[in-house]
């Protein structure tokens, strides 16, 4: 077996036994970038150079090596800053930027030893659910080459499932890692908000953004998560645990023991399923795969509880006016003046700021920045606005009130299985309600996980979602762990992608 068919957790075992040097890791993930990335689109930016180099010092000090990932090669999507490797959110307005330090992710990624390979394609500034919108043109699913990988992550998710690397770190505001993970047959991490600093991510929805893993399947999610997680004075939303605030007696957000604690002991686990998921508009293959996840978990003791989540409905149209109106503000900064692109002949600073702007953002962004700027506008902000925050609040009420009757939710990822390239684009409102499963979770700030339950007709793979209260980030990863302990589904990998 090569370096290339082991999980990551089981690359970094080798690489500490002397069995794999971390050169020759490095190597080979460079090896199957050069012969896919140029069909799969994967990649922005392959640092094979940096990574090489990184390699040669990490082996030389294998005596300090601490984290069970040390040496591990792994890609990093291009919305989080990287010093000195230019960083573009997948957009022509920052063509060019290179960013003076490194985010919060990529410090904990160094510290444990971690080797990047590079920046990963995505929906430019991670607005879409295909990774089509992107700049430097669409990524492609490793399953189906015809098809999409999902999105915003999408790079990530197909780079980590054609085996261009052991694990990725993407972003998600409303299903951009658990969606791609669905398509690609991954193991995604949503965490709950707060948990991971989002300390250079380049901003799209500020309160629904969290950065998060995806992997190949529950294990090495824990233990990239175990890296991620913990508390940063410079993220005012970074959540503080019971090491780091006196009196706090709540859950800790920086507990880093996720990996120990995968026991597969899942008994008198109550798994609730929201009967209002499994309705009108979903896959009956889907719903077929996801169900079973719930089959398996109860044979191992859990119980299995149904009820009914009616206000999920309300949940994209909430989740896109406050998604949209964030993003006008944050992305107000991109202006030609401080960074990235600037447009040429202009007469004076409003005519720089909109040439800029009309060349450098693409079709999407621009339609939920004036979504945005619609709905913040003044005789509309009550209207749409503040009605969206209140729901807001009603949709993590119901949540709460579910949590008290189960300890975790199961429900489909996405509607169907991977659509195909152009479908989406051609239909943004339906690209849209594909997130019908995804953005509560964000609305509410709880942690969701999405992990491979079985394939389609077409030999598409599906995902299901678990869905947990806050910091409840153990509690999925163990149950997901104990469904991977039963089942093959995370190890099926793609045989080449030819079009369907």
């Amino acid at each position: 077996m090569g370096p290339i068919e082991l999980t990551a957790l089981e690359l970094g075992a080798a690489i500490k036994k002397g069995e794999v040097s971390v050169v020759e890791a490095v190597q080979a993930a460079l090896e199957a970038i050069s012969a896919q990335d140029r069909t799969l689109n994967a990649f922005i930016t392959v640092a094979g150079e940096q990574a090489l180099d990184r390699a040669k010092r990490l082996q030389a000090g294998m005596k300090d090596a601490s984290s069970p990932l040390y040496g591990v090669p792994m890609a990093i999507k291009d919305n989080i800053c990287t010093m000195g490797v230019e960083t573009t959110c997948a957009s022509k307005i920052l063509s060019g930027f290179v960013p003076p330090y490194d985010a919060a992710v990529v410090e904990r990624l160094r510290d444990a030893g971690a080797v990047s390979l590079g920046k990963l394609n995505m929906d430019e500034f991670a607005m879409g659910s295909t990774s089509e919108t992107s700049s430097y043109g669409p990524v492609k699913n490793p399953w189906d080459l015809d098809r999409v990988p999902g999105g915003s992550s999408g790079g990530a998710a197909a780079a980590v499932a054609a085996g261009l690397g052991w694990y990725a770190v993407g972003s998600d505001t409303g299903g951009s890692i658990r969606q791609p993970a669905s398509y690609c047959g991954l193991t995604g991490m949503k965490p709950t908000y707060g948990t991971v600093s989002r300390y250079g991510l380049v901003a799209y929805a500020s309160s629904l953004d969290q950065i998060g893993p995806l992997c190949r399947d529950a294990a090495d999610c824990a233990a990239v998560l175990d890296v991620l997680q913990g508390h940063d004075r410079r993220d005012a939303t970074s959540l503080p645990g019971r090491h780091d605030r006196p009196g706090w007696t709540g859950p800790s957000a920086d507990y880093g023991h996720l990996l120990s604690g995968l026991t597969g002991d899942v008994r008198g686990l109550r798994i609730g399923l929201p009967v209002d998921c499994y309705g009108d508009g979903l896959d009956p293959e889907v719903r077929r795969a996801v169900l079973t996840v719930a089959e398996v978990l109860k044979s191992r003791g859990a119980e299995v509880v149904e009820l009914s989540f009616p206000v999920l409905g309300y949940a994209v149209p909430t989740y896109y006016i406050i998604a949209a109106a964030e993003a006008s503000s944050n992305l107000s900064r991109f202006d030609g003046v401080r960074y990235g692109r600037r447009a040429e002949h202009h007469e004076g600073l409003a005519d720089l700021y909109r040439k800029t702007r009309t060349q450098g953002f693409g079709a999407e962004v621009k339609r939920r920045i004036l979504l945005g700027s619609f709905v913040l506008s003044s005789g509309y902000y009550d209207a749409y606005y503040k009605k969206a925050l209140q729901v807001k609040a009603v949709i993590k009420a119901a949540f709460d009130e579910a949590f008290t009757r189960c300890d975790l939710l199961l429900t489909p990822v996405a509607p169907t299985t991977a659509p195909r390239l152009g479908e989406s684009l051609s239909d943004p409102l339906q690209m849209y309600l594909s997130d019908v499963y995804t953005v509560s979770v964000n609305l509410a700030g709880l942690p969701g996980l999405s992990m491979p339950c079985g394939s389609d007709s077409k030999g598409l793979p599906i995902g299901a979602q678990l869905i947990g209260p806050h910091f409840g980030e153990g509690v999925l990863l163990n149950a997901a762990h104990a469904f991977q302990l039963d089942t093959d589904h995370h190890e099926r990998v793609p045989k080449g992608g030819e079009p369907s």
